[in-house]
């Protein structure tokens, strides 16, 4: 478990996969994310069998954040893409809960991951990718270090338009610079 001080990232259990099913098929939820079809139980149910066929560095971790009744699953994050001999990975997050938005539990979370990223993980560079339509994210991410490394022009087709894509990227001595 990775505990910071009102957010954790544990392992996801099979428990959670209902929760995520019920925010991966909210629009307003998925809006910034990759998800555009409908959702059923059983694919979750076969994406979370699936996850034992990662390596432990990619598997998801579910957001917990610390409330009056313990702690509360809001979210998931994750490692993707990780490339050993160059020491990157790209990071994924999202705040499923809309009841835990605009409170920096995201941002809190980011920050967890990206000091496992760095201190466990030994990467030196960590990317990500957002929708140039999602000002909030990008804000959180600069806040956390990133920069803007490079657009994806009209790469994604949402609401009747295409929208470009930012490629962000954090590098370790950014970040320690950052930590100091």
């Amino acid at each position: 478990m990775i505990t910071g001080e009102r957010v954790r990232l544990r392992g996801v259990e099979k428990e959670d996969v209902g929760k995520f099913v019920l925010w991966l098929n909210d629009p307003e939820v998925t809006q910034h994310l990759l998800m555009y079809w409908p959702l059923t139980n059983a694919q979750e149910e076969k994406w979370f069998e699936d996850l034992k066929n990662l390596e432990p560095a990619a598997q998801p971790l579910a957001i917990e954040v610390k409330t009056e009744q313990g702690w509360q699953l809001v979210g998931n994050c994750s490692y993707h893409h990780l490339d050993w001999r160059n020491r990157s990975g790209e990071v994924g997050i999202f705040i499923g809960d809309k009841n835990f938005w605009g409170q920096g539990y995201g941002r809190e979370a980011m920050n967890l991951l990206l000091q496992f990223g760095f201190n466990r993980l030994n990467l030196n560079r960590v990317y990500l990718q957002v929708f140039e339509t999602n000002p909030r994210a990008i804000r959180a991410y600069e806040h956390a270090g990133f920069v803007q490394e490079g657009r994806l022009r009209q790469d994604i087709f949402l609401n009747g338009r295409y929208i470009d894509v930012l490629v962000m990227g954090l590098l370790r001595v950014e970040w320690e610079a950052k930590q100091a």
